[in-house]
C-alpha cells in the first residue's frame, strides 16, 4: 500500500534468499503496480554482469559484504529505472561460513530517494529460517523507509 501511495515502483536483488522476496510480493494481488521485477544473482559473474557491481568490489570486500549490498540495490535500480530498491547478500549456510563472516551474515541493502544504505545481521537457525528471517527484515527495511 505504501508503495501504490507513492506511486513508487520497486525492484530487488536477491542472492541468499534466491527469490523469496520476490515470491512473497507477487503473491499479493496487484503487485504489477509497484513491482518491476527482481533479480536473481547467487553467483559473482551475476553480479558483475546483470547488477553491474564492479569485480574489484567483490574482490576486495567479498560477495557478502555492505559495499556489495548497497552496490546490488543501487545498480538495479540505475539498471530498471526504479526509485526504490532492495537487496540481500549473505550466508544461509549449513555450510560457507567463516570466522569472520559465519552462517547467518546477512547484508541488506536499500535504495531509496537517491541515497544507498546498508545493515548487517546475524541470524540464527537453519538455512530455510535464515532465509526467511532475512525476506521479513528486508521487507521490514523498505516499510520502515516509505514511512520516514
Amino acid at each position: 500500500n505504501l508503495l501504490r501511495e507513492k506511486k513508487l515502483m520497486f525492484s530487488t536483488a536477491e542472492s541468499c534468499t534466491g527469490g523469496l522476496i520476490g515470491s512473497q510480493l507477487t503473491s499479493v494481488p496487484g503487485s504489477s503496480d509497484w513491482f518491476a521485477g527482481g533479480v536473481i544473482a547467487y553467483s559473482n559473474h551475476l553480479k558483475e554482469t546483470l547488477l553491474n557491481v564492479d569485480r574489484d568490489l567483490l574482490r576486495h570486500h567479498g560477495a557478502v559484504s555492505g559495499p556489495v549490498a548497497r552496490a546490488m540495490a543501487a545498480r538495479l535500480a540505475a539498471r530498471v529505472g526504479t526509485k526504490i530498491s532492495l537487496s540481500v547478500t549473505g550466508i544461509a549456510g549449513p555450510g560457507g561460513g567463516t570466522e569472520e563472516k559465519p552462517v547467518g551474515t546477512v547484508y541488506i541493502g536499500l535504495f531509496y530517494q537517491n541515497k544507498v544504505q546498508d545493515a548487517l545481521y546475524r541470524f540464527s537457525g537453519g538455512r530455510k529460517e535464515i532465509q526467511e528471517k532475512t525476506a521479513q527484515t528486508a521487507l521490514d527495511t523498505v516499510r520502515r523507509a516509505l514511512l520516514e
